[in-house]
């Protein structure tokens, strides 16, 4: 296998290639931590990897500090939990070690040790992020474990209202990790409908970006290379969990979608957000779930991007042949073939419909999305 290592600056410094999470204390001292805390999951941190990543502190004479209580769509609860430990542990920067749920608390935690207003007042809108103190963000140091959310190269985080049960997207510039490290050797272990569902959301970040109206044709060539790897080395990785080339080109991947998406998001994550925050279904998994509804649902605006892209990607058969692509990774992988399947019900539409025309990922979808044709959408998903 030829298996990539590479040192990048784009878009912060990422030290990416197999064994590197052996410098993890040297980049944690690098930044100027000496006492960090590592944010990870109740599940990882009984894992091998997270062990290994503590020993490797530990070693360097930075402790072994870990806060864990995170759930699969993290709360302000699990935030206020972190900020008591690392308060209470004198810590002095964040390791965010995991998927998207513990790399997205990781931040916040990091952005909230001490400012002036409440994470709610930090939302993605407008310059809200200029109410922050900049100056109290702790360093963060992100280790994904997955290759989906790309929250590792992000200066973001999605926080869950637990009293609204709305998922918010809190943005700050220091959010964005002063170092990834990005070993694929990490991935290795994750369970197979994991990597289906975070490989998927990486498809769902570069596809929406590509098809995004706005201008921004930078990240619209990374989207287009993004979503090649997804489907050329996301099978190759849910087949042989211990294909290390395919794990490397999917960490890439995941990394790429969420620089791709400051071009914008759509339709696939305003459905899928409030889905994951009233049911807590995994979060991949959903866009995998609504993809191809919303891929003809905006067919009539995007058609003939998607030719082009098909293309590229060589896909016969343009748009239809790349919807039927997207529908045979779906059926390799055991995604459900529906929101119905995975819980959600009729009943709750409406409630659905109001917290999907708020979530800021509409506004880069390329139909404009209406109370009536996103219950419609929700509907078809059903």
């Amino acid at each position: 296998m030829s298996v990539p290592s590479a040192n990048w600056s784009y878009p912060t410094a990422i030290k990416f290639g197999c064994g590197r999470i052996s410098e993890l204390a040297e980049q944690c001292r690098a930044v100027g931590m000496a006492r960090p805390l590592l944010v990870t999951d109740r599940a990882l941190s009984a894992l091998p990897i997270t062990a290994q990543a503590l020993d490797v502190l530990e070693a360097g004479g930075l402790g072994r500090g870990m806060f864990d209580q995170v759930d699969p769509n993290p709360t302000e609860a699990n935030m206020q939990a972190g900020l008591e430990v690392y308060r209470a542990g004198g810590h002095d920067g964040v390791v965010a070690f995991g998927g998207g749920s513990a790399l997205d608390l990781g931040k916040m935690i990091a952005l909230m040790v001490d400012q002036p207003v409440s994470v709610w007042e930090l939302e993605d809108i407008g310059d809200w992020w200029t109410r922050a103190k900049p100056d109290t963000i702790a360093p963060i140091i992100a280790v994904p474990t997955t290759a989906g959310t790309g929250s590792e190269v992000g200066r973001a985080g999605v926080l869950t209202d637990s009293a609204t049960h709305r998922k918010k997207i809190i943005f700050h510039p220091k959010l964005m990790p002063a170092v990834t490290i990005c070993d694929p050797e990490l991935t290795v272990g994750m369970p197979a409908a994991i990597t289906a569902g975070t490989g998927m959301d990486a498809l769902a970040h570069c596809l929406e970006a590509y098809c995004s109206p706005h201008y921004h044709p930078m990240s619209q060539g990374i989207a287009l290379e993004g979503m090649r790897l997804v489907l050329e080395y996301l099978p190759r990785a849910y087949a042989t969990p211990g294909d290390l080339e395919a794990r490397a080109e999917m960490m890439s991947a995941a990394a790429m979608g969420a620089v791709a998406f400051q071009k914008g998001l759509g339709a696939i994550h305003a459905l899928s957000h409030p889905v994951g925050a009233v049911y807590n279904t995994h979060h991949g998994t959903t866009n995998a779930v609504v993809m191809p509804m919303v891929l003809d649902f905006n067919r009539t605006a995007i058609e003939a991007r998607i030719v082009r892209a098909a293309a590229y990607l060589g896909i016969d058969g343009g748009f239809d042949g790349f919807r039927d692509r997207i529908m045979a990774l779906r059926e390799a992988f055991g995604i459900p073939a529906s929101l119905g399947e995975m819980g959600v019900e009729a009943a709750r539409l409406d409630e659905l419909t109001a917290m999907a025309l708020e979530d800021p990922s509409c506004g880069g979808n390329p139909v404009a999305l209406t109370a009536e044709s996103t219950r419609a959408l929700f509907e078809s998903c059903l």
